[in-house]
């Protein structure tokens, strides 16, 4: 049994489990090729993460996480995830990598958002959705820049997935900013634990407008029934996506014979 841990969570939906599974099998097959202890299979829980007796420490010898074994074992905590000295290949976000998770991690490739509307290479943007009127979507610009319709937004109710999150909050409120604004153009702001749950909120009316991100925006049109209640009515500017990780103790002949097993496939560069 591989020592590592592997995790693709940010897409990892329930009805996308197969896809990130056979996602995970061709990497682990072409790290395992390298000579990589790759783990069989991805974790989805904090009873995947294996115990750190003590807590886990950060190079300067602090607490940072607790030991995952004191955690719910059904539940996942993203950042014990991150933090877990075991981690071998992994997905955050650039919130909490700006928020201080980068002096804990090394950054392996970024992916490619080609496939999504609002994406280009690794850049990715969000849609801005409310709910449907009958009129049409607006299409992501070309260029990348930022589409913020100040009018029509302005004294809505805004949902947003996470506090440390770049596409649901963070990246929204620079655009704003940039324009001489802020999330202050809100009547009101509320947390919905997830882009999936803000979609929802907008379809039944218990919020106004959410900052998605184009996978995710993606993902909802496939398989979330209320995305068929809301509309895109902008978009933030295109932004680096979500990076791939490793733990900092990773050594660097690993990562690199990683970084040449993602560059094969074509997951990311």
């Amino acid at each position: 049994m591989s020592k590592f841990v592997a995790a693709l969570p940010m897409y990892d939906w329930p009805e996308t489990r197969g896809e990130v599974d056979a996602q995970w099998a061709r990497l682990r097959d072409a790290f395992r090729q390298k000579g990589i202890d790759a783990p069989q299979a991805v974790a989805r829980s904090n009873g995947d993460l294996p115990p750190v007796p003590g807590g886990v420490r950060g190079g300067d010898g602090k607490l940072i996480a607790p030991d995952p074994a004191t955690l719910p074992a059904d539940e996942f905590d993203f950042h014990q995830l991150w933090l877990s000295p075991a981690l071998l290949f992994g997905q955050t976000c650039w919130g909490p990598m700006e928020l201080g998770l980068a002096q804990h991690v090394q950054v392996i490739a970024q992916p490619s958002y080609d496939a999504f509307e609002g994406g280009r290479g690794e850049l990715y943007s969000s849609a801005l959705v409310m709910p449907a009127d009958g009129e049409p979507s607006v299409a992501s610009p070309e260029d990348g820049k930022p589409v913020i319709p100040l009018d029509l937004i302005r004294g809505r109710r805004f949902v947003f997935n996470d506090p440390d999150s770049m596409s649901g909050l963070l990246g929204l409120t620079r655009d704003l900013e940039a324009m001489g604004e802020s999330l202050d153009i809100f009547a009101s702001r509320g947390e919905s634990g997830g882009h999936r749950s803000s979609i929802v909120a907008i379809a039944e009316g218990r919020a106004d407008i959410a900052a998605i991100d184009c996978q995710s925006w993606a993902l909802a049109q496939r398989f979330e029934p209320a995305a068929q209640g809301v509309k895109v009515v902008g978009w933030t500017a295109r932004r680096k996506g979500l990076p791939f990780i490793t733990a900092r103790t990773t050594p660097a002949d690993v990562i690199a014979s990683m970084r040449e097993a993602v560059r094969e496939f074509g997951v990311g560069g």
